[in-house]
């Protein structure tokens, strides 16, 4: 009989864990949440100081059965989910269930999946941290009371099963505002001049026209333009001056989560959905050849950039013996920030002497390019900067400065293991030829006006909209890709040339609730609230934090049910068309398969006509990558013969991926198969596997993000 049962979330972290630990030890899986609020009420006191309910997730009974059968035939429990607060939420509720079978249980926390690294936590257990408990029972019930309590209001102004939540709201926000933005712009006209010249040794370099009249240039049409071009032309030259100086660019801090995801998706293309999912199998372990499972990297949900001493002086050695004119002759330091939880780490590979190349045949085609970046950035982070000569040439004469700049890479440092585009490959620059003087005249050959307009701002992509998310402190890094992730499913926003672009519906959403509760779904108020939530890990009373919140949101609700007739007659778009059933007035409508025209006398009429669609012929891009195996393609959505739609990979026939339902990049929480379907029905939104065939509620495939 083992003497201790492990219980961890996956049974792929279960699996690696296995093999570090000898036969006293048990490990199995909770495959993730098994107690939770509840799916179809409330589960939240509003009258007992928010007292929360919970219940076992619909099919976990089964599991929560094992963990108890298990438990009472060991002499201790250890619990060993993540180490962050969401794990501790879990390791709690683990540990309320079966305490009454087993009740000498303790908790371990590891930040990398390593034998030394388990070992050594299995060695020494610890106390439940109620502190983290509590900030995340705290966001559980908020998000609950947002999703339960306003969402209704869409339902009763919009469609039946829509759903308000309280940080993909914000992000929905954002992008309906830069949708705004850019439809609003207006372009304005402005010119640039650049100028070829020549010495007496017919030395050539072009120059961009830097100052006028001693002023910044601002020349804003062709108009404008003729008479500077006439009088650059009847003017002297000299080369005024020559400076060179030294420059130098720092190596990068480590990953943390936000910047992995902003990074991975500007670098590789992958969806913050995917870059989460890889990391996480990055993370659990994977066989690196002879049966050996290992943990790659450490824990990437993490906003801390500290690195263990013994990590840094592995990777010392390591840089000494591969690159040792770029070794700094003390380790480099990163600030976290205030915010930043430092018992954890910086994202990094759990050994630098495991690089992407040895570990290249174990890994498929996008873990090893994901290692990659993340091995790369850990050894360029504690790398010398690299050097730069910059030279700065200033051309006059008259009203005129021309100027014209570059560099020259002399040291690459960190740039020779994380190369990046900014960067030059180490030759002159073309345009500064060598042999030029200070002081020497100089001929005007040939003068380049260019017209250009100023451009709206860019529509936010995976990694932009990460980067604002987590510079405006909404959400949690952890959590920004079920956020995107959510308004994604939800048809609220949808991607166009891998940037993100509102859907009708959710301008429609995002108008209600910018218009009646514009004090809630703003960022300095959510930004705020996640400070507050970020306080209870302190010691802030979770209780006070969450009423501080509800209390005016309640009282906002109350006057908007108050006025949802008037809410819904000043949303409603109208036709301009009688029913042709009872003469009644056509609307447009919003049910679950979209937008379409009914009759405004509903239910007593129920004459409803669908909208015309001509852009189903063309395949649609809906932002997912392929899952299939090797695949780069992108999922489209389809439309048979029939007009039935369909989703399938867009290198057909090379690849041959196509469903009948909308899938979504998430392991399966019951068997961990690479992807899940969604599906709407009557009664909401249902995810099911397309492997193992079960069903499961959208609160136990993102918790937090389920309303």
């Amino acid at each position: 009989m083992s003497k201790s049962l492990i219980i961890v979330e996956s049974p792929a972290k279960a699996k690696t864990i296995s093999q570090y630990l000898g036969k006293d030890y048990k490990v199995i899986a909770s495959v993730g949440h098994i107690i939770d609020l509840p799916p179809k009420e409330l589960g939240v006191d509003l009258e007992n100081d928010f007292a929360p309910t919970y219940s076992v997730i619909r099919g976990k009974n089964r599991i929560l059965n094992q963990l108890k059968k298990e438990a009472a035939a060991v002499d201790q429990v250890l619990l060993a989910t993540d180490p962050d607060r969401e794990g501790e939420a879990i390791a709690w509720h683990i540990a309320n269930a079966i305490i009454g079978k087993n009740s000498n249980i303790a908790r371990v926390r590891f930040w990398e999946i390593t034998k030394k690294s388990v070992r050594e936590a299995v060695a020494h257990p610890e106390e439940l941290d109620m502190k983290r408990v509590n900030a995340q029972q705290a966001r559980r019930v908020l998000d609950r009371l947002v999703g339960y309590k306003v969402s209704p209001v869409l339902w009763k102004t919009i469609a039946k099963g829509l759903s308000a939540g309280r940080v993909q709201s914000v992000a929905l926000r954002l992008i309906c505002e830069r949708e705004a933005e850019i439809e609003s712009f207006q372009p304005e006209e402005y010119w640039s001049l650049e100028a070829l010249f020549a010495n007496r040794q017919e030395l050539q370099l072009r120059g961009t026209l830097f100052r006028l009249d001693g002023e910044k240039v601002a020349i804003g049409s062709e108009a404008e333009m003729e008479p500077v071009l006439a009088d650059a032309r009847r003017t002297d030259y000299q080369l005024e001056s020559i400076q060179k100086r030294e420059t130098s660019r720092k190596a990068p801090a480590p990953y943390i989560t936000s910047t992995l995801q902003q990074d991975a998706a500007r670098r590789l293309g992958f969806s913050a959905r995917k870059i989460m999912t890889l990391a996480q199998q990055l993370y659990e372990g994977q066989d690196i050849g002879d049966g050996e499972t290992v943990g790659l990297i450490t824990y990437m949900r993490t906003d801390s950039r500290r690195v263990a001493p013994e990590a840094i002086s592995e990777l010392r050695d390591w840089l000494a013996e591969h690159h040792p004119d770029s070794l700094p002759a003390k380790p480099l330091t990163y600030a976290s920030g205030s915010k930043a939880q430092d018992a954890h780490e910086a994202i990094r590979p759990t050994s630098a002497l495991l690089t992407p190349e040895s570990l290249q045949p174990y890994l498929s085609r996008d873990l090893f390019r994901l290692y990659q970046l993340i091995w790369s950035r850990f050894v360029a982070s504690q790398m010398t900067p690299a050097r730069f000569d910059q030279t700065t040439i200033d051309i006059t004469g008259g009203r005129f400065t021309f100027r014209t700049t570059g560099s020259i890479l002399r040291h690459p440092g960190w740039l020779a293991v994380y190369p990046d585009v900014k960067a030059k490959d180490g030759k002159q620059e073309a345009g500064i030829p060598d042999g030029l003087v200070e002081g020497e005249a100089l001929d005007l050959r040939e003068l380049f006006p260019d017209q250009h307009f100023t451009k709206p701002p860019p529509r936010f992509n995976e990694s932009s909209l990460v980067k604002e998310l987590d510079e405006l402190g909404i959400g949690r890094p952890s959590t920004y890709a079920s956020i995107i992730s959510t308004i994604e499913v939800r048809n609220y926003v949808e991607k166009q040339d891998k940037r993100f672009t509102p859907t009708e519906l959710g301008r429609t959403v995002n108008k209600i609730l910018v218009r009646f509760f514009t004090d809630f779904f703003n960022v300095d108020f959510t930004a705020r609230m996640e400070e507050g939530l970020d306080s209870i890990v302190n010691g802030g009373d979770w209780v006070d934090i969450v009423r501080t919140f509800y209390t005016p949101l309640e009282q906002r609700l109350t006057e908007v049910m108050e006025q949802r007739s008037a809410i819904k007659e000043k949303v409603t778009e109208k036709t301009g068309e009688d029913c042709p059933e009872c003469s009644s007035e056509l609307i447009y409508r919003w049910g679950r398969n979209g937008k379409f025209i009914g009759c405004s006398a509903f239910p007593k009429c129920r004459y409803t006509r669908s909208l015309e669609q001509n852009n189903r012929a063309a395949p649609k891009e809906i932002g997912i990558d392929c899952p299939q195996p090797d695949c780069d393609g992108q999922v489209v959505e389809r439309t048979t013969r029939r007009g039935k739609i369909f989703y399938g990979c867009n290198r057909y026939p090379k690849c041959d991926f196509a469903v009948w339902d909308k899938p979504v990049i998430t392991p399966c929480p019951a068997c961990s198969h690479s992807y899940i379907l969604v599906r709407e029905n009557r009664s909401g939104t249902v995810y099911l596997c397309p492997e193992c065939k079960q069903r499961f509620k959208p609160e136990e495939i993102a918790p937090d993000q389920a309303e």
